[in-house]
């Protein structure tokens, strides 16, 4: 039987209120993007899901499913760009120095490629202020794609944009009403 919209009300209010999804902040720490902008220039960003992997034992004819190992999906951030290409200049030289778009060489250290950066989002509700509904910490992230500018002579009262994919070790979720 469908409940009334009375109800609805009612058990939402019983849970403080609804998450919104455009009250977050990005930052990085650690490798140099221009880290200062990145708050403000980053338009969306995505909580990538936990996957844990199963693994079937066979037992009398069956398959008895125990946990896994867990895998972590790629982090991807959409930045707004601005006229000096402040963070796509920065992710472009990180890249190359993975790999350099002519020598196919690596020319940094992979420690100072691949490890101590940490992008964390942090979700905020709507009360305001600095009560965080909780962070996710991406940690030890590179980025392995920096996605297409699409340029148009249609596209008016636009910005441009690009997607980052970032690899990471593992994410850790803290603090906030949302850390159950």
């Amino acid at each position: 039987m469908p409940f009334t919209i009375t109800q609805f009300r009612s058990e939402i209010s019983k849970q403080k209120n609804l998450a919104r999804p455009n009250l977050f902040e990005v930052n990085v720490t650690g490798k140099a993007i221009n880290n200062a902008l990145v708050p403000f220039m980053a338009k969306i960003a995505t909580i990538p899901p936990s996957t844990m992997g199963v693994v079937e034992v066979p037992y009398f004819g069956r398959q008895v499913k125990v946990p896994g190992n867990r895998t972590f999906d790629n982090l991807s951030i959409t930045i707004l760009n601005d006229e000096n290409f402040s963070i796509r200049n920065k992710i472009e030289e990180w890249m190359a120095q993975m790999n350099s778009h002519v020598g196919n060489v690596q020319t940094g250290a992979l420690a100072d490629l691949t490890t101590n950066t940490t992008v964390s989002i942090k979700h905020y509700g709507v009360a305001g202020g600095n009560d965080s509904l909780g962070e996710w910490k991406f940690v030890n992230c590179f980025p392995v794609a920096l996605g297409e500018i699409a340029l148009d002579w249609g596209s008016n009262d636009t910005v441009e944009e690009y997607t980052v994919d970032w690899a990471y070790d593992y994410w850790t979720h803290a603090g906030g009403a949302g850390n159950s």
